[in-house]
Formats: C-alpha cells, structure tokens, sequence
C-alpha cells in the first residue's frame, strides 16, 4: 500500500494567480518516498482547480517513473471535493480551466486499477498546503511572508 496526499493553491488571486501544488507520498512503513511542490504557470489561465489536478498528476507521474507496480494499491487523499469526486466517478466535468488536466489525470489512471482517491478535510492536509502556498510564493515574489 502507498498512501499520497495532494493539495493545490492559486495566489494572490483565484483565478488568474500563480498555480501551484504540493505532494506527499509514503511507503507502506509509513517513510517518506516522495515529496514535492511545484507550479503549474501563472495568469488567466490558472486556477485552484488546475493547480489541485496538478498535484494528483505528480503523484501519478511520480508512480510511472519509479515504476512502482501497476497492481501496486495506492490511496491518494486531498481536500478538493471537484477533483476527488470527479476522477472517481461520482461528479460530471463541466467546462474549467481544470478541463485538460482532468484528462491527463484520467488518462493516467486507466493505467492504474487500484488507485483510490478519498477526500479529507482541509485540516488533514496542512502539509500539502504549505507546501503548495510554499512553491507559488516563491513564483510570485513572495517567498519572504
């Protein structure tokens, strides 16, 4: 079993800020396997959405080219009821910004069978957040408040 945690930010301004996300990602044990933030872009076409399936998409990406088993079970949590419900199933996309990286995501889980997304409160995923808050101050100047 390997457990991730996902969240995204778009600051100063949603949307139209700076994009970015924040990923954990742990062994069964419970030791950190992975850990990283980064951004998506910066402008009109950015927003929290986009920068939330960001954050799965690494997590994801990060499973291909460690190539960790495809059987592999894998549980990702974030606190982004759009993007957890979507990816499984349970809400219809619409039209978004999010709307291509919905599709990368998808197409990335077609891939992997026993993947599971569950939704947690935002107050469970306070690490992810700082770190996504983290890569986007960085990106905007901002990396001293």
């Amino acid at each position: 079993m390997i457990e991730a945690w996902f969240d995204g930010a778009c600051e100063p301004i949603n949307p139209g800020g700076t994009a970015s996300w924040g990923c954990i990602i742990r062994w069964s044990d419970g030791r950190l396997a992975h850990r990283a933030k980064g951004t998506v872009g910066k402008g009109w076409q950015m927003s929290n959405n986009v920068a939330e399936y960001a954050g799965v998409i690494a997590i994801l990406e990060w499973l291909d080219t460690q190539k960790i088993a495809l059987e592999a079970e894998v549980r990702i949590y974030g606190d982004s009821q759009l993007v957890v419900n979507q990816l499984m199933g349970q809400w219809r996309v619409k039209k978004g910004l999010y709307v291509p990286y919905y599709r990368k995501a998808i197409e990335l889980l077609k891939t992997r069978p026993n993947v599971e997304l569950i939704w947690i409160p935002r107050e469970d995923n306070m690490e992810c957040d700082e770190l996504s808050r983290q890569a986007g101050a960085v990106n905007t100047g901002d990396a001293g408040s």
